[in-house]
């Protein structure tokens, strides 16, 4: 390899590499891979993203495990990107590269990462998009992302990823739990694990139940678009050649549709958002620490002579207030 090749270069070539390291950096939050991101950009848009989401222990990761076989036994090469509960002492991953794919570990054609989802509700980092867009410049044919299993709250996958699966399990109180509106309205295919499980058609029949109540092709706004359900025994590696089959379907149904380009377009701007928003707030916080009229407004708060709202609104002043003395006066 020539020492003089830049980091984008090799990420472009395929380098492993150069992708984790590529990752590493948008992770750390580190101006490089921000700039790393803004130039590999034009190159991305060529990888199928799938998004996994559902109930923790419901097997999302053996799923992914015997999917990434089934994808390397077409000859496309696969990225996993594994969201992780984030550990208390150091922020990273909590359980580091997933245990259930160590058998893709050594294959070429398969990079898998874990990321930290930094106590992130919709279980997934911020910095997740921009690691999916990486792989997808590395020349990866198949992104999946699998979010950190919290439940209800899991919804910002959808912000992510061309097709949505939701794994649930049959009898189990999270599935049951995850039939209500908040989940059962993003997936684009279910999928119901473990299947060999005596309750597995009782839950077929209520995950229908609950689907013909809502609008067809919620989580896509493709009406057209009927959501199937998949039933698998992931640790056996049965039902993975119909997964496979669907998620083919779907994305040729909303590539037919137009609404792919639509879809990513929407991804992209909640994803402009979520970044401005989060270093809005980063940088609020910081100016409230050094800020000491904002921690006697804060007082104020906790001694019950003003309510949070009005306090919030004077601090928003407040740092409108500051930004415009900073920015000097208008020209003309």
């Amino acid at each position: 390899m020539a020492p003089d090749r830049t980091l984008s270069q090799r990420l472009l070539d395929g380098d492993r590499r150069a992708l984790a390291r590529g990752i590493s950096l948008v992770e750390s939050d580190h101006p490089d891979g921000w700039a790393l991101v803004s130039e590999v950009f034009p190159h991305t848009g060529r990888a199928a993203v799938v998004g996994f989401t559902g109930p923790p222990g419901v097997g999302k990761s053996t799923l992914l495990g015997t999917l990434t076989r089934a994808e390397r036994a077409r000859g496309r090469t696969v990225g996993v990107l594994s969201v992780d509960p984030s550990s208390p002492f150091t922020q990273g991953a909590l359980l580091g590269d997933r245990i259930r794919l160590t058998e893709h570990f050594l294959d070429p054609g398969v990079f898998i990462r874990s990321m930290a989802n930094r106590g992130a509700l919709g279980g997934l980092s911020e910095a997740a998009l921009q690691a999916a867009l990486l792989m997808d410049a590395a020349g990866r044919d198949v992104v999946f992302v699998e979010t950190v299993g919290v439940g209800q709250a899991e919804v910002d996958v959808i912000d992510h990823a061309d097709t949505i699966v939701l794994v649930l399990m049959p009898g189990s109180g999270d599935s049951i739990q995850a039939l209500k509106a908040g989940v059962m309205e993003i997936p684009d295919i279910i999928v119901v694990n473990k299947a060999d499980h005596p309750l597995t058609d009782t839950m077929v029949r209520e995950i229908r139940g609950v689907l013909s109540l809502g609008p067809a092709g919620a989580a896509g706004g493709t009406s057209s678009w009927r959501v199937p359900i998949v039933k698998t025994q992931a640790a056996h590696g049965l039902g993975t050649d119909e997964l496979v089959e669907q998620l083919e379907r779907h994305r040729e149904h909303i590539a037919a549709e137009g609404t792919l380009v639509e879809r990513r377009r929407r991804n992209l701007m909640n994803e402009v958002v979520a970044i401005a928003t989060a270093r809005m707030r980063r940088t609020l916080e910081a100016s409230i620490r050094e800020d000491a009229e904002v921690q006697t407004l804060l007082a104020e708060v906790a001694e019950r002579r003003i309510d949070p709202a009005t306090a919030a609104t004077r601090i928003l002043a407040r740092g409108a207030e500051r930004v415009a003395d900073e920015s000097g006066p208008a020209p003309g």
